[in-house]
């Protein structure tokens, strides 16, 4: 009866998150849904403490990411980038289509896919008002597939990789090796696929005389920061040293830095962060140390064990494809988190974990309930006064991810 109702009241929680009723805060459901667990004495306070513990390097590295970016959106760096893209386009919405998804590939990889769906998106909306484009849709769209498309380059391109692997991340030269090939391939697959399905409204005209995007030294140092930001988060990930802690403390010396060459406060840096996506992060760590009490790891494991048993090929199909669509269910971290610890568990060949990898990074392009980036995507559409439904985004996703995830796949098993 207490594994049902940890069931049952962890389900609730991913739903109010991914509907908002009363249009309230995902983070409010989040934390509502783990103190249910807790009130309900259905996990002990220990329980709810360990899975907060748990997320440490997740909040560190998400509190660097959105610090980082947060400085750079208010020296409008990224209104620059956006801009000098539609300039660079001379009109054409294919060469601009281009422009900006080469954008969010360099974007997610060294900034994290929650930066490109923060920072990116109301850059590109704003940079397509202004250039008064009657059909935005196709562009905007690039920001949530990119951010998750591009999400394993790095270990550094997408929190959840830090989550699957946790305090065993592989060093940067065996990370390349594993996952070139796949990220190249998802990438690009990406590209195609989203740019045919949307060729119909890729045809006007574009006007970019109005833009005039200038870089003023605020945006230059921000620019140095985030290159000092990658080299410093490459090095640590060669050294096998976790990059939540590297990653506050480059996010706070960019922003420090910027704060005092250009003389501003900074408290609307501050007050410009989401500080409400580590509540949200935090609940699903402890939603997910409840599911753990129903022994729902340990049979996942078991069956995962036994896939390999019978062939490492079926393996990598069943975990690649459980992962990437129970994503959309749970979202991507509670579910790399389940399937992360289920592989970890017992000796996995290293090719499972990189499908669970690949399925909770990729697979997030499904839906909008999918991933955390596509998540603050949204928000971020609605503070710009876009609303786009889940069909919308669900008409595109079920092509373009289930396409690119059976092509991915299959790489490993030739890779």
């Amino acid at each position: 009866m207490a594994n049902t109702s940890i069931w049952i009241i962890s389900l609730l929680t991913i739903a109010a998150i991914i509907v908002r009723p009363y249009k309230l805060n995902e983070a409010i459901w989040a934390i509502a849904g783990a103190l249910a667990l807790l009130l309900s004495g259905l996990i002990f306070p220990y329980d709810a403490v360990k899975g907060i513990l748990k997320g440490t390097d997740v909040y560190f590295f998400l509190t660097g990411m959105m610090l980082l970016a947060e400085t750079c959106r208010q020296q409008k760096l990224f209104d620059w980038l956006a801009s000098s893209a539609v300039r660079l386009s001379r009109g054409s919405p294919r060469k601009l289509f281009l422009l900006v998804y080469v954008t969010g590939v360099i974007v997610t990889i060294f900034l994290s896919n929650d930066a490109t769906a923060v920072v990116l998106t109301p850059a590109v909306a704003a940079a397509t008002k202004k250039a008064t484009i009657k059909k935005p849709l196709p562009f905007l769209f690039i920001c949530a597939f990119i951010a998750n498309a591009a999400s394993f380059v790095l270990p550094i391109s997408n929190p959840a990789n830090l989550v699957i692997y946790q305090s065993h991340v592989p060093s940067l030269t065996q990370w390349l090796a594993q996952y070139s090939l796949p990220s190249a391939l998802s990438i690009v697959i990406t590209f195609i696929l989203l740019r045919y399905l949307q060729k119909n409204e890729l045809k006007e005209f574009i006007h970019f005389e109005n833009l005039q995007p200038k870089l003023n030294a605020g945006a230059k140092t921000s620019l140095i920061g985030i290159g000092f930001t990658s080299v410093v988060l490459l090095v640590c990930s060669a050294m096998h040293i976790q990059l939540g802690l590297p990653t506050l403390i480059t996010g706070i010396i960019t922003s420090a830095v910027v704060m005092l060459l250009e003389r501003k406060d900074p408290l609307p840096v501050i007050k410009g962060i989401s500080w409400s996506v580590l509540l949200l992060v935090a609940g699903l760590f402890v939603i997910v140390e409840g599911l753990s009490k129903t022994g729902a790891m340990q049979q996942l494991s078991s069956f995962l064990q036994k896939s390999v048993g019978e062939s490492e090929t079926y393996a990598v199909w069943i975990s690649g494809l459980i992962t990437a669509y129970g994503c959309n269910v749970l979202n991507n971290l509670p579910a790399g988190l389940i399937m992360g610890s289920a592989v970890a568990s017992q000796h996995f060949p290293e090719i499972i974990k990189r499908a669970v990898l690949i399925g909770t990074d990729l697979g997030p392009n499904l839906s909008v309930t999918g991933s955390l980036a596509t998540i603050l995507w949204l928000a971020v559409l609605r503070r710009e006064g876009y609303e786009i439904t889940g069909w919308q985004f669900f008409k595109l996703g079920v092509v373009v991810m289930s396409i690119t995830l059976l092509i991915v796949l299959a790489s490993l098993l030739v890779n």
